[in-house]
This record gives C-alpha cells, structure tokens and sequence, in this order.
C-alpha cells in the first residue's frame, strides 16, 4: 500500500484554502496530534490535517452542550457529508473547507474513508451511554474511535515498497490506535466520571473495588486503584509493543509521525504508572519541551531501528 503524492503546485487555490483552515484547526486543537504531523512532508501534513479536522468535528458533537437528539441530528449530517466525500460529489467551491480538503486528500491516498464511519459509531455509542463489561468489549469502542483513526493514517503514510509483512500494517495501526486511547481512558478517568462516562471494563473495576467509580480526587474507599492503574498500564503498554511493528514498515517521515504521537503517550503512560492517583487529582500531561523532544527523537529513527532490531532478534 503506497500513497501517492500530488505537489502542492497541482492544487487549486480553494483546495489550498480548505487545508490552511484544516491545518488551523488542527494547530489550535490538537496538542498531541500536531507535533507528529509537522515531521511528515506538505501533501501528507495537509491530508493528516484534513483527518483531524473531520474526526475534531464528530468529536466535538459528542462532546458538546447540546441536548442528545441534537447531538444525533448532527451526527447524521456529518455522515451525510461523508458519504458525499465517498461518492466524490464535493466540489473545490463547496462551502464546506473540511470536505473540500478531506475530498482532496482522498484523491491523492488511499484513505479508507469508511474509518471515519466508525469513529461516528463510536460517538453515537457515548451518547447511548454504554458501558463495558469485559476489555473485549472495550476494544468495540476503542477499535470505532481510535483504531479507526490508526487504519485511516496509514492509508496518508502508506508502507514502503517491499516492507516484510506489509500485509498486516492495518492491523498494528490498529492496535495502536487501541493503546493510545486506553492511555486517554486513563488519563481521563476523572474527567470522563464527572460527565457521567464510565470506560474502563467493570470486570476490571470489580477486580480491583473501584466500582464505586471516581467522583473525587481520592480512590473509593478500600480499593486498590494503583493496582488497577498498573494492570491497565500493562495492557496498554503490550499494545504499544505491538503496534510499533508497523514502524519498520513505513517511510523515514511517516515513521517519524507515528513514533512522535505514540512517544508523547507512552510518556504519559510512564507518568502515570509513577503517580496513579494524579489522574483524580487533574490531567496529566507533558511540557512541551518534553513533546518536542520526543519528535525529535522520532525524526532520529531510534525507535524503528529498536523495533527493528528486537524483530530481527525474535526471527534469529
């Protein structure tokens, strides 16, 4: 799978504008998100860009002020616009900059579009206020928001020409994508209680006396939140594990991209398996000279050479 590349000389000059707006939204919005994207060349930032403009739109639907069938209502709209960015009846001057760009950038690459499907999905199940048994069931969820997100990425990067076990690329986005959103679900698990949302799998909760929930900056009575955390930060950490398989696969850049996005949150994961219990107490987070550095680190290639070396050793 290799994405092609249109220069940006090729581009008319609303499509352009669609992707300035795009790469403004996703500038002021994405805090973690954007310091990968500016490692990877124009055609692709742009496209990336164009991704998180759209999944920024369905996001922020779900997690509005509006009333629910509100919410509902626009979340149909927006797949209707999709569908019309699937069946190519966007035009440069339509009026909408997002699917203006987004249509653009899947002319260019190959984006499964349908991922944008689920993420949808999966904003419609948090407005149903499901809950989650089992981590398998978890997974649904995680697989509709951000393992979606991963799959629709790779179709931007592509795989180099050549890449051993190509053919299950998809696969280890995807698990990525799941070990980024398990580590939200943990940093979050305050905030998420406070709006009435509960993630993590009642199987683990009950194991651990925390089905009380999380409703203030202290764990429930008698339970062993750090052993939760830790078992959580476990699970996550064998899907990063997983998902960086894919590095190996994929352009300087583009591994560059995914190895700084991945990097932040895995430094997040460190940070709260030191201290499980910042995560009642407020968000956790890195500065942004910490941010910075892991792009740099990805832009470096340290990552993919280790991913590469330990699959080398596993193989001899």
């Amino acid at each position: 799978m290799i994405g092609s590349v249109e220069s940006s000389a090729n581009a008319s000059a609303p499509v352009l504008a669609a992707y300035s707006y795009c790469e403004a939204v996703t500038g002021r919005q994405a805090r973690n998100f954007a310091y990968g994207i500016r490692l990877l060349p124009t055609p692709k930032r742009r496209a990336m860009s164009a991704l998180y403009a759209f999944s920024r739109r369905v996001d922020d639907i779900g997690d509005g002020v509006l009333a629910d069938d509100v919410k509902v209502a626009r979340l149909d709209e927006t797949r209707v616009v999709l569908a019309r960015i699937q069946d190519g009846a966007v035009d440069e001057d339509d009026t909408d900059p997002v699917a203006v760009a987004l249509a653009h950038a899947a002319r260019q690459f190959p984006i499964p579009l349908g991922g944008l499907d689920e993420l949808i999905d999966g904003v419609q199940m948090d407005l149903r206020g499901e809950t989650y048994e089992t981590w398998d069931d978890l997974k649904v969820y995680c697989r509709c928001v951000a393992g979606a997100i991963g799959r629709l990425s790779l179709g931007v990067f592509g795989t180099e020409p050549g890449a051993r076990g190509a053919e299950r690329a998809p696969e280890y986005a995807d698990t990525l994508g799941l070990a980024l959103q398990l580590t939200n679900i943990l940093r979050d698990v305050r905030e998420d209680a406070e709006g009435g949302r509960t993630y993590l799998p009642a199987d683990d909760l009950a194991k651990f006396g925390c089905s009380a929930g999380f409703d203030g900056p202290t764990p429930p009575e008698g339970s062993d939140f750090a052993g939760l955390v830790h078992f959580e930060v476990r699970r996550a950490r064998a899907l990063f594990a997983e998902g960086y398989r894919l590095l190996p696969m994929l352009d300087r850049r583009s591994g560059a991209c995914v190895a700084a996005m991945a990097g932040i949150y895995r430094r997040l994961l460190d940070r709260i398996e030191r201290d499980p219990e910042a995560v009642l107490r407020g968000r956790v987070s890195l500065p942004g000279r910490e941010k910075a550095y892991v792009a740099v680190r990805g832009l470096s290639g340290l990552d993919t050479r280790h991913v590469t070396r330990r699959t080398v050793r596993r193989r001899a």
